[in-house]
């Protein structure tokens, strides 16, 4: 059955992979210059990231080898939304999962699509104010080293690239602009 997608149009889908955090799709479609083509795309799950902020102005980050960069990132608390979660319970549940935090102010600071090119993946940003500190809950994969610092470090280390994630990124910056430093 034909379908639109845009100024696409899909003849036919077959599934490629599937996982429990993605799931690969090759479409034959109707290209918009109206030739036969293919797109290949990805659907991941839903996410959420955190950048966890304490009254002393330090925010606490995550280092972690990533397995398909084959190397150590230093990036927010991120992690996927389980199914009947909301992003804020999500975010909550990471938090405390990952860095043993818990937050009595939440600040949504939007959604961030990250790969529009071939990926759906979109994740939902927040600030995390109002601190608490308890134990942590982190899954077997989670090899994670805590970094404590300064906000301003954190701009610093997206400016000069030495955080490299996206969402990182993005949510570093929107809470720069969000607390007006």
């Amino acid at each position: 059955m034909k379908r639109r997608n845009g100024p696409w149009i899909i003849t036919g889908s077959t599934p490629k992979y599937t996982n429990p955090w993605i799931n690969v799709t090759e479409d034959e479609v109707v290209r918009p210059d109206g030739k036969k083509g293919i797109f290949g795309k990805v659907i991941m799950k839903n996410g959420v990231s955190i950048l966890p902020l304490d009254d002393q102005g330090n925010v606490y980050l995550t280092q972690e080898f990533r397995y398909a960069l084959k190397e150590q990132s230093i990036e927010v608390v991120s992690g996927g939304i389980d199914d009947g979660e909301t992003p804020l319970i999500a975010a909550k549940r990471e938090l405390k999962e990952e860095l043993g935090i818990e937050a009595k102010e939440w600040v949504d600071l939007g959604v961030l699509n990250p790969f529009t090119s071939v990926i759906h993946s979109p994740a939902q940003l927040f600030l995390a104010r109002s601190l608490q500190f308890s134990k942590t809950n982190r899954e077997g994969t989670e090899v994670i080293t805590v970094i404590k610092i300064p906000f301003q470090e954190a701009v610093d280390m997206v400016m000069k690239s030495r955080i490299t994630h996206g969402q990182s990124s993005v949510l570093i910056l929107k809470a720069k602009e969000y607390l007006g430093y």
